[in-house]
């Protein structure tokens, strides 16, 4: 019979040798460092191990990972999810009880919840919208903006994103659009076309009515991306933008009306893959100093290109944040959940933040046991963290890769220096309540020995291949 504990589950003992992957299954006595696992086979998922691990002097020859918390980088936003439409509909179907369960499980900091602090939500619909809209879907032009209204999210987004500000009221949130209306757009539909320039005026417009319908609907929206992987215009709903047609829409219209109306809501750039084509597309933007002077940084996700690109961003305009907002899971029958684990965990909970990305974002939170809602044409395949089937609640991969990171490393934490052993990537933070936390991941296939040092000491552990675990002291 699989053990619940709140969010740390143990679904049987692990395979193989007796001794569980982090030590004695008995503590020989009082432990410096607690330890989350979760393995591969799922015999461990966020499981806290019982072990005793103290720092001391260690003669063995083992790899050692050397936290150095004098070495600072970047300081963390947070966690999370994209809380799609089709997300907050399958919530919004669950008893008012069990979701309200659920909502404090994934949003609550207390030790029963994984913690997530950080949310992107789509501007309009997105392809995990039930359908498509946008807030002025006119039938003819109105630059006026006389019909614009958040009525298509009342009926159960903004309901259950109020529930989770609730829970949570520090999250951020993000808002990226999948397109503007049909009628600002060259080819008048929701699929694909460039926004017409005539209409940059009234687009911007557009988004200062979102955030300032959003704040008196109670829900602050902390960032704003202007597309939505503004290189690819195949989804449903989509549109194109260029480097220079953002960088003039930004310096032009949106930055103007944001300083216009008081908004303090930070503009981010790009918002798609960092191969070549988007980082010329972020260095278009980033390189008109007009623009920049209203863009916060840049955001990415990683359908191409190389995580580690994200670094030569940064240091190429290291007065910009780098955000990681989006990674799909793939629906189950073409990855395993250790191949998945070991992918997102080190190019997303690991890779990301180790090249300077403020947050980790994976797509998407929730999803029905069919993969949707979805909009014709939108993905039939997005695994959601959680699957939601009436009252019942399956916790997928992405819940577990995200909640050894949002757990425990609060926003506000800074992430500090180490160096990564072979087949022991890892990242390590201190926290605002002074912790120290390792994330560490074993990407070999059989069980590893290392050392932790910290102040000069080490603790010796292991992990089994495929496992990740997050250490704290």
């Amino acid at each position: 019979m699989p053990l619940l504990l709140g969010a740390c589950k143990k679904e049987a003992e692990p395979a193989g040798p007796a001794t569980p992957p982090t030590g004695p299954v008995t503590p020989t006595g009082p432990s410096q460092v607690a330890v989350w696992l979760t393995a591969p086979d799922k015999t461990a998922l966020l499981y806290r191990q019982k072990v005793s691990l103290v720092f001391g002097a260690s003669t063995n020859n083992d790899p050692t990972i050397v936290v150095d918390t004098t070495q600072t980088y970047q300081t963390m936003d947070g966690f999370g999810y994209t809380l799609t439409g089709g997300s907050a509909y399958v919530l919004s179907q669950m008893g008012a009880s069990n979701r309200a369960s659920l909502i404090r499980e994934l949003f609550a900091t207390d030790s029963s919840s994984i913690g997530v602090s950080y949310l992107r939500i789509s501007i309009g619909a997105s392809d995990l919208s039930s359908s498509v809209y946008t807030y002025d879907d006119s039938g003819t032009p109105d630059p006026a903006l006389a019909n614009f209204s958040l009525a298509p999210e009342q009926a159960y987004f903004i309901p259950v994103l109020k529930e989770i500000l609730a829970v949570n009221p520090g999250i951020k949130i993000l808002g990226s659009p999948w397109t503007a209306p049909s009628w600002m757009k060259s080819n008048n539909s929701p699929i694909g076309g460039s926004l017409l320039p005539q209409y940059y005026d009234a687009y911007a417009r557009y988004f200062v009515k979102y955030v300032q319908g959003m704040q008196a609907a109670g829900i602050p929206i902390d960032a704003v991306t202007l597309q939505n992987e503004p290189l690819y215009g195949g989804n449903n709903p989509s549109m194109l933008m260029t480097g220079s047609e953002q960088a003039t829409f930004i310096k032009n219209n949106v930055g103007p009306a944001f300083r216009a109306a008081g908004l303090s809501t930070k503009i981010i750039a790009y918002d798609h893959n960092p191969d070549q084509a988007g980082l010329s597309f972020v260095s278009t933007v980033l390189s008109d100093a007009a623009a920049s002077a209203f863009v916060d940084g840049s955001a990415f996700h990683l359908y191409g290109g190389s995580i580690n690109s994200l670094a030569g961003v940064h240091d190429q305009f290291p007065s910009k944040n780098i955000y990681f907002t989006e990674q799909w899971t793939q629906a189950p029958g073409t990855a395993s959940f250790g191949g998945d684990l070991n992918y997102h965990v080190a190019n997303l909970e690991i890779g990301a933040v180790r090249n300077w990305s403020r947050n980790v974002l994976e797509w998407n939170l929730a999803s029905d046991q069919n993969y949707g809602p979805h909009t014709p044409g939108g993905c039939t395949q997005c695994l959601g963290a959680v699957t939601i089937n009436g009252n019942s609640v399956t916790r997928n991969v992405a819940y577990y890769t995200v909640a050894h990171s949002s757990k425990f490393v609060r926003p506000g934490s800074v992430r500090v220096a180490t160096n990564v052993p072979t087949n022991l990537p890892n990242v390590a933070y201190k926290t605002p309540n002074g912790k120290r936390v390792l994330v560490v991941l074993n990407s070999g296939s059989s069980l590893q020995n290392f050392n932790i040092q910290y102040k000069g000491k080490l603790v010796g552990t292991s992990l089994y291949g495929g496992s990740v675990a997050t250490y704290v002291w």
